[in-house]
């Protein structure tokens, strides 16, 4: 059974920093492209960056140059790390595996970015 299991979010003040981690269990995880999406209420679910088995790395162009993902396939994770935080990135953020037609997500966790 896929599990992804994310943490780090938080509530920060615009222009700051948070990490976010994804733990998955049940899949072979490095040959899965993992990746991070956001859904800000009341608009649909956006790709923030994956990072494919290969290291091949995308972002959503507002994000180039603040976030960064990073997988450490020893121990199973994906990190973004989010910084000069703006109010725009508030959103929750979810993980994502996917391999083919196979996809799993993460439950989400709220990412609140407010003076």
């Amino acid at each position: 059974q896929v599990q992804l299991v994310e943490s780090g979010g938080g509530l920060v003040q615009p222009g700051g920093s948070l990490r976010l981690s994804c733990a998955a269990s049940g899949i072979i995880f490095n040959i899965y492209t993992m990746g991070w999406y956001r859904q800000a209420p009341g608009k649909q679910r956006e790709l923030v960056a994956t990072i494919n088995s290969d290291g091949t790395i995308r972002y959503l162009d507002s994000v180039k140059g603040r976030f960064t993902i990073v997988r450490d396939n020893a121990k199973n994770t994906v990190f973004l790390q989010m910084n000069n935080l703006k109010s725009e990135d508030t959103a929750v953020y979810y993980c994502n595996a996917a391999l083919g037609l196979t996809m799993a997500w993460g439950q989400g966790t709220q990412v609140t970015v407010s003076s």
